[in-house]
């Protein structure tokens, strides 16, 4: 049997039906238009509404576009101008083959034409029982259309003796239901208007809850990612600020870390891998991680950073990712360190009745990922009895100072966080303060990922 050819045809309101020449007749049909009365009333003028249905609907100069799916192609659907005052054009296709083949981008709503319930069907739905099954078996053509274009609204057309299959209707996804016999075109033109916008809303609402749920599910793994130091057994007393770069993010590409191995020594660890995106996060969590594992196993100094710098060439996204690393290894006693810089701005040490000074930086090595042979010396610090180690990110100390191009620097921030020390604060307290005066001076948030490590001994 051959298939039918789908019609397509543009309906008019009778009293709308004529040519429209004059500028006033035009502006009075828009006027006039069905749902105009209440766009204004809502604040929302024709542009605007042409605007929103432009950006999900492709371009709107080819006026509204309806499609009919029933079995009858001529069942009568009242004539209707769109709410911009434009003649509405309806598409009828008789089953899904056809209306798959006439549903394009321009269609904003779909009417599905639900065919009168059997007797039996509609006295099992007046006892509140389905023959057999549940009421929903009914609305299998629903059930179809909204698979097969799930982005559209969809409106039931039925009779007021199928109430409740319409309600059905509602309930499995269509946005709104009409009954045939109180149809015309005024009500037509509100209830397609009405299923456009609530779809619109729907899968607005629908989107911001699936980026809510992802939102929230990244914050629990970022949560999950940061370190938790290890330094049971041992008297120093650990502190730390990390704030990424990346809007509304947990996680940056700086990392750190802190444990304490067997023999009683305190290892600890600052980093940053070059750039700000979700990619050199991970790798930084990757290589924490590895250093960690390295440091149980008892590596240190060179043999540890050159192993790390095998994980960063496998695992970074090209060539030229590479990541700066600071290592601190500290004596049982507290009183003598092993530093290692990969690349790495020096860490800052405060002796007791002193001001901070930073450690030697002449012995670093290149950053790991830059030179495939490179080493990394490990220089012997003196710590002394009662001392803080403050180890850092770059972040910190290239924030600009007022609205010139002039960076804090190392010199700054040795300077700025001496006169917090002096003033007594330590710990949790110092870091807070001198991040804080940091951003103050670069005349608001940082740009780059800030971390901060600082290990006390009294």
């Amino acid at each position: 049997m051959p298939v039918p050819v789908p019609h397509q045809r543009t309906v008019v309101l009778p009293h709308q039906a004529g040519p429209v020449d004059d500028a006033c007749a035009r502006t009075a049909r828009v006027a006039d238009a069905p749902g105009a009365g209440d766009a204004t009333d809502r604040g929302t003028d024709a542009p605007e509404i042409e605007q929103r249905l432009s950006a999900d609907h492709g371009p709107v100069s080819q006026g509204l576009t309806l499609l009919l799916i029933g079995e009858d192609p001529n069942s009568h659907v009242p004539d209707m101008w769109d709410w911009a005052g434009r003649k509405v054009r309806l598409r009828t296709a008789r089953n899904l083959t056809e209306a798959e083949r006439l549903l394009t981008d321009d269609v904003h709503c779909i009417l599905l034409d639900l065919p009168p319930a059997e007797p039996a069907d509609r006295a099992a739905g007046e006892r509140g029982t389905a023959p057999g099954s549940d009421p929903g078996d009914a609305l299998g053509m629903l059930h179809d259309v909204l698979r097969l274009a799930p982005s559209h609204a969809v409106l039931v057309l039925t009779y007021e003796t199928d109430a409740e299959r319409a309600a059905d209707a509602v309930r499995v996804g269509a946005q709104d239901y009409l009954f045939r016999d109180e149809l015309d075109g005024a009500v037509l033109s509100r209830a397609v208007r009405y299923a456009v916008e609530r779809k619109r809303a729907d899968l607005a609402q629908r989107q911001l809850t699936e980026s809510r749920m992802l939102a929230q599910e990244n914050a629990r793994l970022e949560r999950g990612l940061l370190p938790t130091p290890l330094l049971d057994g041992s008297d120093l007393r650990f502190a730390a600020c990390y704030r990424p770069g990346r809007s509304r993010a947990l996680l940056g590409g700086d990392f750190y870390d802190t444990v304490r191995t067997a023999d009683g020594t305190v290892h600890a660890m600052i980093g940053d891998v070059c750039g700000h995106g979700p990619d050199e996060a991970a790798l930084g969590v990757e290589l924490r991680i590895a250093w960690r594992a390295l440091t149980f196993a008892g590596l240190c100094g060179d043999e540890l950073l050159a192993t790390l710098q095998k994980v960063l060439e496998h695992e970074r996204a090209d060539d030229e990712i590479f990541a700066t690393l600071c290592t601190v290894d500290i004596s049982a006693d507290g009183r003598r360190a092993g530093l290692c810089l990969a690349g790495h701005p020096a860490p800052l040490l405060a002796r007791a009745g002193e001001r901070p000074q930073l450690l030697p930086y002449e012995c670093g090595g290149p950053a790991l990922g830059l030179l495939p042979e490179a080493r990394w010396p490990r220089r012997q610090v003196e710590l002394g009895g009662s001392w803080s180690l403050m180890m850092y990110t770059d972040g910190l100390i290239e924030g600009r100072i007022g609205e010139g191009n002039q960076r804090l620097g190392q010199e700054g921030m040795a300077e700025l966080v001496g006169r917090q020390m002096e003033s007594g604060l330590r710990g949790d307290a110092l870091l807070d303060a001198a991040v804080r005066e940091v951003r103050d001076l670069n005349g608001g948030e940082l740009t780059d990922d800030v971390a901060v490590l600082l290990l006390d001994r009294r």
